[in-house]
């Protein structure tokens, strides 16, 4: 068991709206799922995410997956609707992890999934495990994606041929990669720029 790992039995009064995304595809498809409004908290678009998850349908069922910046656990939910093995949501706000238990709770998934209430440069120094597909989403306007992405590589937390999913904002352009890594697709919606990444062996 990961030390901050957290369990909650609570109900939600919540229902579909403005906090509110859709699960898309898979097992739970057309679900809604919940969040609180908290400052900086922001679901990858249901046109994004519906692109992504294009790019994914070939790899996503039985994987090991990571969400490393969880938020509304939009992304991480949608990869167990459609039959990912194992789904870690790393996520420090404390409202927004007790919202994504009470949501993997409610739509019965959490037998496969884990909710982690921490920082994310925190959970990467823990005892790494890997990961065949990892959701790098992280709030916007900070520059996380040059701080996490060597994080994530220099740790053994990604397989051998693993996917990683990028979301920046469309200005900042393609992310700066490790040489090993191999950017697969790269296109923007909006102000939301998103990619795909294959990590091939070390040199």
């Amino acid at each position: 068991m990961i030390p901050g790992v957290t369990t909650f039995k609570t109900e939600s009064n919540a229902s579909g709206g403005r906090n509110s995304v859709r699960i898309i595809g898979g097992g739970w498809r057309g679900r809604r799922v919940s969040f609180p409004d908290l400052p900086g908290l922001r679901p990858t678009p249901d046109r994004v995410r519906e692109t992504l998850f294009n790019w994914l349908q070939h790899a996503i069922a039985g994987a090991r997956c990571l969400d490393l910046f969880a938020g509304s656990g939009a992304l991480g939910l949608e990869a167990l609707s459609r039959g990912a093995k194992e789904l870690v949501f790393v996520e420090q706000a404390v409202a927004a992890s007790r919202a994504l238990q009470e949501q993997l709770i409610r739509l019965g998934g959490g037998g496969k999934a884990r909710v982690v209430e921490m920082g994310a440069a925190r959970y990467l120094r823990s005892s790494p495990q890997a990961f065949d597909i990892v959701f790098l989403d992280p709030p916007f306007g900070r520059g996380a994606l040059a701080e996490y992405v060597p994080l994530l590589d220099a740790g053994q937390w990604l397989e051998e041929g693993a996917l990683v999913y990028l979301e920046n904002e469309k200005l900042d352009g393609v992310p700066v990669l490790p040489a090993h890594w191999e950017l697969l697709k790269s296109k923007s919606a909006g102000v939301v720029g998103y990619h795909l990444a294959r990590v091939n062996a070390r040199a």
